[in-house]
């Protein structure tokens, strides 16, 4: 099975100008932290850009940033944001190795299956230098399932998204929770995951 559900595609294909224009500011705080454990001008792999804010706000940091996203027309939208081009990557499409100092994946791999999720985190190990930095977040749950919008969420609790990541490849993996909002409006709890590469 691939790493990704064509109903959740198909969503952000069909609302992609509005979904890239919602006004969503970068997540500064957690980006500043994520930047902070990379060299200087380092090299960053997005994933599941989105709008593109995150990546605008790393880029005027000075660092190196690839953003990418999986839907086309989400791609386009990123690109009237940043001016350079945004390359369209599913996430089982990554096969880089050892080409990044940090890969930043805020709120996309969330829509990743389940059954998938171990094999994509290790597609992404793969893709970092050794003791490169991997952040993402995820919705909290307790089971998979679909949103209101009829969007696929793997939905995990701390200690499901724990077991992803295979703890003889990552030298560290620190998971925080905190209320958020979303897309949709509802109030959310969220999963915070930074994982480093062991050297």
């Amino acid at each position: 099975m691939s790493g990704h559900d064509s109903v959740t595609l198909n969503f952000y294909a069909g609302e992609a100008e509005t979904y890239a224009a919602r006004g969503q500011e970068a997540s500064h705080r957690r980006i500043d932290s994520f930047l902070k454990a990379l060299p200087a001008g380092g090299s960053i792999l997005e994933l599941g850009c989105g709008g593109g804010q995150d990546s605008e706000a790393m880029l005027a940091r000075g660092f190196d940033v690839t953003p990418t996203d999986g839907t086309p027309e989400i791609a386009r939208e990123a690109e009237k944001r940043l001016g350079r081009p945004v390359r369209v990557l599913l996430f089982d499409e990554l096969v880089a190795q050892s080409a990044y100092d940090g890969i930043w994946a805020n709120a996309c791999l969330l829509h990743v299956p389940r059954q998938d999720l171990p094999r994509i985190v290790r597609r992404i190990h793969a893709a970092l230098k050794a003791g490169g930095v991997f952040y993402a977040s995820f919705k909290a749950g307790e089971q998979e399932g679909r949103d209101s919008l009829d969007r696929y969420y793997n939905y995990p609790s701390a200690d499901w998204l724990r077991s992803a990541y295979d703890p003889a490849l990552w030298e560290s993996i620190a998971i925080e929770e905190e209320m958020g909002g979303g897309y949709d409006g509802l109030p959310t709890r969220w999963l915070h995951a930074t994982a480093v590469r062991r050297r």
